[in-house]
């Protein structure tokens, strides 16, 4: 309980540093914005030209010749998708986020927590610069918009904290084992196989059904099918584990960041 007591106010008082700097970090992700679309004659299009580039790309593969016997299987497809892109794309870019920013750290000072949460918070702007394709996908194949969609920002806001957690945790072990981002591609692509994006939770094999609460991101994904193609609420008890198992993961992700952020500048 004392760990806990600590870790909480450890928490608290890096949340007022961290709304100190609020400014910074707005400006920054808002940098970080402009910049993945710089130079580019679509700009900001192409948050919306990607993910349907990989629907095509997906849906080809899995409807047309691999025949997955899903209904609508564009829209099954595009609503995990989109959310599954924002994960692996935030951990990608945090995991190096420490490394990639060695003078800055040597030369200013800065609550270093900044740099994951900045990769984070950059591509959840991305994911809801997609969302209204898919919102006004739905309705040109015949698939009603809900009342559910509502639960649409507790999944966000559990899967932000969740995609936090892992970031804090791998951009420190990265500092440390430069293995970790060498890793990470076979590592994300694994898991991406394993996580019911493209496929439906029912087609998971009755003795790996296990396997589907040890992934974090499984029931998250499930969540997002609830909402968006079954048009129906997410799971509650699924939606608590989530939520639960994301706040262990940020808490054991930051406590290991807060431990070793002081020997950052000495390593990177």
């Amino acid at each position: 309980m004392g760990a806990c007591t600590r870790l909480i106010t450890k928490i608290k008082n890096k949340s007022a540093e961290l709304y100190r700097y609020r400014e910074m970090f707005l400006g920054l992700v808002n940098r970080e914005v402009r910049a993945r679309y710089k130079g580019s004659a679509l700009g900001f299009l192409w948050s919306l030209l990607n993910p349907l580039m990989l629907l095509t790309i997906y849906s080809l593969v899995f409807a047309v010749y691999m025949r997955i016997g899903v209904d609508n299987y564009a829209l099954f497809l595009f609503c995990g998708l989109l959310p599954w892109t924002w994960f692996s794309t935030s951990i990608q870019n945090a995991t190096t986020s420490i490394t990639t920013n060695a003078g800055l750290i040597k030369k200013v000072y800065f609550p270093h927590e900044l740099l994951p949460l900045i990769n984070v918070t950059t591509n959840l702007v991305n994911y809801v610069f997609s969302l209204p394709v898919l919102l006004a996908f739905m309705p040109l194949i015949g698939v009603p918009l809900t009342w559910n969609l509502l639960y649409l920002p507790v999944i966000i806001a559990v899967q932000y904290v969740l995609t936090l957690g892992f970031a804090l945790l791998l951009c420190t072990l990265n500092a440390f084992f430069r293995d970790v981002e060498q890793l990470l591609n076979p590592l994300m692509m694994a898991w991406f196989y394993v996580t019911p994006v493209i496929y439906p939770e029912q087609m998971i094999p009755a003795g790996f059904k296990f396997l589907f609460f040890l992934n974090p991101m499984a029931p998250l994904m499930g969540a997002y099918h609830d909402i968006f193609y079954y048009g129906r609420s997410p799971d509650p008890l699924h939606l608590m584990y989530s939520c639960g198992l994301g706040l262990v993961i940020f808490a054991v992700g930051y406590a290991y960041f807060y431990r070793k952020k002081f020997s950052f500048a000495e390593v990177v």
